[in-house]
């Protein structure tokens, strides 16, 4: 027998300002009211509508909202900036509705992990019942630059010219990449639009880490899922790390959209709602009261355990460790994968805008978790950024990229440094022999701005870009190692493991 359908009603709220928020709410046949899922999204409602009837279907009524600015709500958008008065607004009406019974999690992914949180900081402790975020948006200093400084541009300016000044997301978005050779990059938006969307100036003026983290709900439960791939995975670790409650971390091979790399990779499509679900039912019995993470290990679909600290690393060396190249930011380092087959430029073997070296052959085992790599490095400039880029070749194999990250630092011109470049979690299976490779340049455009070199700021620098040389000792990499699996260290049941 067919169970009834979930029942759908839209409704609207106000808000501050005149503005009204666009509802949908979606709950079970019935009138028994039940703990609520409320989730904001600028992206459209109608797209999380089939998760609001998944939510539905297990017993938990949803309430989906459009954030004010966007699609169905009312008043301008202004990115970040009222999502905390509004979502307390939804918070408070959801509670006070006859279907809810006045417990709320609250869920989203990307800027609506954004709304969560901060929704969730300003809330009584007795409102909100536990929180669902993935790969977290968590401010706009956050997803303007990496936790090492370089400034992102192309998904920023992307983001800014399909959503941001508008009521709806623009379709199909606008092609820019065209125009991230400009200079300024901060004209890129202009160019694309004819005019700089709202918040985009104010975006670059904002603190790396914004006022949420010294803001977090304390003892409620939280459930992160970041992607390996994501941009935002440094940030997702560090959330579930700094959370002050019952919190489980969960680190698949994903992009930002969630999307599995290939067919049957762990949870891939739609098993991540049943992790979702069998959280939410722990956290609403109360027997959610665990800590801990799990990452996927790339190569065999299964799950591990994710050592929460950083469990300590061991370090390897690679040849050849002294290197000099020139950082051109007017021909820069293409922030492509290893190996592409670009027909301007070869990724492999090294060119003279980087520095490659391999390890020796490694033995069998299992990377999981962050890693570093650790240089010495000289700039004849006043300010430099330091790519770091780890790849795995096995055999005669086309490497596979497994973690970048860009470092942004002051420089007295000639005199080395010492840096470690902390690189974001990677998860994978590492046959015997197999080799890890290390790149470092001095770009890696168009994901990140060209660093000029002058100490100017690389998004509203006018010029001039001027080269720089660069000498470089790889010091080693220290990874993240782990004994292959054994009978005595099965993979984990992701389901049962986040439920605790």
């Amino acid at each position: 027998m067919t169970a009834p359908a979930p029942v759908t009603e839209d409704r609207t709220l106000p808000v501050a300002g005149g503005a009204r928020l666009a509802l949908t709410v979606t709950r079970p046949p019935g009138r028994s009211p039940g703990p609520a899922v409320v989730i904001r999204t600028p992206y459209g409602r109608d797209s999380l509508r089939p998760e609001a009837a998944g939510w539905a279907r297990r017993g938990l009524p949803c309430v989906i909202a459009d954030v004010r600015g966007r699609y169905g709500s009312g008043g301008a958008f202004h990115p970040f900036r009222d999502e905390e008065g509004d979502g307390a607004a939804l918070l408070d009406w959801v509670r006070g509705q006859d279907f809810c019974d006045g417990r709320v999690l609250l869920a989203g992914a990307s800027y609506g992990a954004y709304c969560a949180l901060v929704t969730a900081a300003g809330a009584p402790r007795d409102a909100v019942a536990g929180v669902l975020v993935a790969v977290p948006a968590l401010g706009p200093g956050e997803t303007a630059r990496e936790p090492g400084g370089a400034a992102r541009l192309a998904c920023r300016a992307g983001w800014w010219t399909e959503h941001a000044g508008a009521p709806r997301s623009r379709v199909p978005p606008p092609d820019i990449s065209g125009l991230l050779t400009a200079v300024p990059p901060a004209a890129v938006p202009h160019l694309a639009l004819g005019a700089r969307p709202e918040g985009w100036d104010a975006l670059w003026h904002a603190p790396r880490r914004g006022v949420l983290w010294n803001r977090l709900p304390a003892g409620i439960p939280l459930l992160a899922v970041g992607g390996l791939h994501d941009p935002f995975a440094a940030d997702t670790v560090e959330l579930a790390d700094r959370w002050d409650g019952p919190a489980r971390l969960l680190l698949g091979p994903w992009g930002h959209r969630l999307d599995a790399p290939r067919p049957g990779a762990a949870l891939a499509g739609r098993r991540i709602g049943a992790v979702y679900t069998a959280w939410a039912a722990a956290v609403l019995s109360g027997t959610a009261t665990g800590s801990g993470g799990l990452i996927a290990i790339d190569g065999d679909g299964q799950w591990r355990r994710f050592p929460r600290p950083a469990a300590s690393r061991r370090a390897f060396p690679v040849r050849p460790a002294g290197h000099t190249f020139v950082a051109d930011p007017t021909r820069p380092f293409l922030s492509h994968p290893l190996g592409a087959d670009l027909p301007w430029r070869r990724a492999d073997p090294p060119t003279g805008d980087r520095a490659l070296g391999w390890t020796d052959p490694l033995p069998r085992g299992e990377l999981r978790g962050p890693a570093a790599v650790r240089l010495s490095a000289t700039a004849d400039a006043v300010d430099a950024d330091w790519v770091a880029r780890i790849s795995l070749r096995v055999g005669d194999g086309a490497p596979v990229q497994l973690a970048h990250a860009v470092v942004r630092r002051a420089h007295r011109p000639g005199v080395p440094v010492r840096l470690a470049i902390d690189l974001p979690p990677v998860g994978a299976v590492v046959p015997r022999g197999a080799r890890l490779g290390v790149e470092i340049a001095g770009h890696h455009w168009p994901r990140h701005a060209r660093n000029p070199h002058t100490g100017d700021d690389p998004i509203t620098t006018a010029g001039p870009l001027r080269a720089a040389r660069r000498d470089v000792v790889i010091d080693g990499v220290d990874l993240p190692w782990h004994p292959p699996r054994t009978a005595a260290v099965e993979a984990a049941d992701v389901v049962k493991e986040i439920a605790q």
